[in-house]
């Protein structure tokens, strides 16, 4: 244990040079079983204190013989390497391409000493790559690990959600560190241990999982060429029936390390390459645990272990939901902060008098010589973009992928559905409006961070204004997909370019619609509670006296526990003698 409290330690160390990686993103995975037609979905959030949310878009392209393509650090913006490009490269729309195929990361950082300073391909490199290249999960999967096998990988541990029309998949993957040492052809110094270990696991038709910044896979079926192969039998890899794949040496090389002396069939990935303790629980199983508990009434019995108090009952990697699940419904599971748990973050005393449920950071804190945390909730204020991407297998891929895309805080934006075989992307979500130090008034980055940080100041009293607008915007563009897609199916069968042409003007209108509402919608909240007070209104309109005057507003003062925490703490001050 106290090895396992040192590794964390140096993680925590590591993570504090960079801090937009402090604990960030949640994803969920849900199979076409779990879905409530039959869809596949995939989720992520890109928490960072540094990251702009906008939209990414890459057209497809041919690229001519002996074209390279820039390897940058996501964390820094460095450049890594060039590296050859590929002859074809499929359109990308954020992190989702023109065949469906969809992909979501979240980091766990794992062994300090696995990281290997002489990798070439970053974990955010290889997410655009294996998009760009691959036409199937299966496929993503194979291009990541050869793409780490080629030429080292750059980062620390990487839990990936991958999926298509038909599968998804989580897949888990740490470095080998750099144990350097003399090329006797070339003379130069070299990596022995270049690569990664991984396994990447199907999630089971009719279940789910999710993944927060901790490694969660476990134990796996070991290779039988039925089942599970590894990355030697890549001649296997479309059997419908293989649901394991894994690196041929991640077992071996946990005993070469001595991070392993068990029996094959014990083996743990989790376990083994990402140790778990109380902060892994408390800061990042419990998003997982607050996911599941929304769709699974058995979820109770990991309560304590998602806290923290006993970690030696692990969650499962896959549940089956009690129901089947909407994109609407991974909506709503991103704007999580503990709600209805003893641990919601609306009711400590660090919500203050109008119940925030946000803690700024540094997320744990000192005070005489102890040391103090905030929970770590699924919504978060630092995060740049969210989606949740749907693939749907009954429709032509240009009209059945939908990447739900937002920015800033998941709890105050707003999911726009994006076709992925758009064309444009909308000048109010492109590449190059602003960035995380350069404002634009046109850009939905800052439009949603604006009323965000209005709602922040007066918490409970503006939310149920911005959940009520968020609510008709979502639960349009939910009811508009159904007839879009038919209409897009119809021009399909005439000609594809016209119902790209008819979906990119659909994702252009929608994305236009959804900022400029919200910018009105931020004005209309500056004027309604101004200076603290709430201006009396009717549907969306202001109450004025016969004479044009503003009827008086209305001042709620503070709540109870409020009142009661001011005289706890200096009441005789206060008290009117």
């Amino acid at each position: 244990m106290k090895l396992i409290k040192v590794i964390t330690r140096f993680f925590f160390v590591v993570l504090s040079m960079y801090p937009n990686a402090i604990f960030p993103c949640t994803n969920y995975l849900v199979s076409k079983g779990a879905s409530t037609d039959g869809s596949t979905m995939i989720s992520y959030a890109a928490d960072s204190h540094i990251r702009y949310g906008e939209l990414y878009f890459r057209p497809a392209t041919d690229w001519p013989a002996g074209s390279l393509v820039t390897i940058y650090d996501r964390g820094t913006a460095k450049p890594l390497a060039q590296i050859p490009q590929i002859a074809h490269t499929y359109q990308t729309i954020g992190f989702m391409n023109e065949h469906q195929v969809a992909i979501g990361e979240s980091t766990f950082g794992g062994r300090p000493e696995l990281s290997d300073s002489t990798g070439l391909v970053d974990y955010g490199s290889l997410m655009f790559l294996a998009i760009q290249r691959a036409k199937t999960a299966r496929e993503a999967i194979k291009v990541i690990a050869d793409l780490i096998e080629t030429y080292g990988y750059a980062s620390s541990g990487e839990s990936f959600s991958i999926g298509d029309p038909n599968e998804v998949w989580i897949m888990e993957l740490i470095g080998k560190g750099a144990e350097m040492k003399l090329d006797k052809k070339t003379k130069q110094m070299v990596n022995a241990s270049k690569g990664a270990v991984w396994i990447a696991m199907r999630v089971p038709e009719g279940y789910i999982s999710a993944h927060a910044n901790h490694a969660r896979i476990t134990q796996f079926t070991l290779s039988n060429g039925k089942t599970s192969i590894t990355n030697k039998d890549w001649n296997k890899l479309q059997n419908p029936d293989i649901e394991v794949i894994y690196a041929e040496d991640v077992i071996s090389y946990a005993r070469q390390k001595g991070y392993f002396t068990g029996n094959n069939q014990d083996f743990s990935f989790s376990d083994t390459y990402n140790p778990l303790d109380f902060e892994a629980a408390r800061f990042c199983e419990l998003r997982v645990w607050s996911m599941f508990n929304h769709v699974n009434k058995d979820m109770a019995q990991y309560w304590d272990y998602a806290t923290g108090k006993d970690l030696s009952r692990r969650m499962p990697l896959f549940i089956k939901p009690d129901r089947n699940l909407t994109p609407q419904d991974l909506m709503s599971f991103k704007r999580d902060h503990l709600e209805g748990t003893e641990l919601d973050m609306a009711n400590d005393i660090g919500a203050g008098p109008f119940h925030s449920p946000y803690r700024w950071r540094p997320l744990t804190w000192e005070y005489e010589g102890k040391e103090y945390f905030h929970e770590r909730t699924t919504a978060t204020q630092q995060t740049g973009f969210s989606f949740i991407c749907q693939m749907r297998n009954w429709l032509p891929d240009a009209i059945g992928g939908i990447n739900w895309f937002g920015v800033d805080d998941a709890a105050t934006t707003v999911y726009v559905p994006f076709y992925c075989s758009i064309k444009t992307v909308p000048h109010c979500f492109a590449e190059g409006n602003g960035d995380m130090l350069t404002y634009s008034e046109t850009a939905a980055f800052w439009v949603f961070n604006r009323l965000a940080h209005f709602a922040y100041l007066f918490y409970n009293r503006v939310m149920p204004d911005v959940q009520k607008v968020q609510n008709e915007l979502e639960t349009k563009f939910s009811e508009d997909i159904y007839p879009t897609d038919d209409q897009a199916f119809m021009l399909y069968k005439e000609s594809p370019e016209k119902a790209i042409e008819f979906l990119t003007k659909y994702s252009t209108d929608a994305a236009n619609k959804t900022v400029d509402t919200w910018r009105n919608l931020s004005n209309f909240l500056l004027v309604k509670y101004l200076d603290g007070n709430i201006k009396q209104e009717k549907d969306s309109q202001f109450l004025e006296n016969p004479y044009g005057y503003p009827v008086s507003p209305k001042q709620p003062g503070y709540p109870e526990s409020y009142k009661k925490q001011v005289v706890d703490e200096d009441g005789e001050r206060f008290l009117i003698k």
